[in-house]
């Protein structure tokens, strides 16, 4: 990628960079249910790693 990146697509990749985190731990007892073992990814909709995917933008 170009040392130089247009502030738009620096936007856009920061905010794709956000939606590829974990839920927070905190929210698997809300959604799944208190005592259920649930990975935080589960809740998390964009699946999504830097290597396999590319955003085409």
């Amino acid at each position: 990628m170009a040392r130089y990146k247009h502030p738009a697509k620096k936007k856009k990749l920061a905010r794709m960079n956000k939606l590829t985190k974990w839920a927070p731990f905190w929210l698997i007892p809300k959604v799944f249910g208190k005592g259920k073992r649930v990975h935080p990814i589960r809740i998390t909709r964009q699946k999504r790693s830097w290597r396999r995917t590319k955003l085409k933008i």
